[in-house]
């Protein structure tokens, strides 16, 4: 029975995961987003009370 000779398949978990941990991580973390991040400003915001019509 092939299922019992861990031989292949141990390689081939071992090189997925060497794969996965070393040469993936590093391609997605290469890319960047085209929309920077803007600092927010430090002032206080402006606020305005909102009188309902109640009537």
């Amino acid at each position: 029975m092939p299922q019992l000779n861990p031989a292949p398949w141990f390689t081939i978990l071992v090189f997925s995961w060497v794969i996965f941990l070393t040469i993936i991580p590093t391609k997605v973390m290469g890319h960047t987003s085209p929309n920077g991040s803007t600092p927010l400003s430090a002032g206080k915001h402006k606020t305005e009370s909102w009188d309902w019509p109640w009537q």
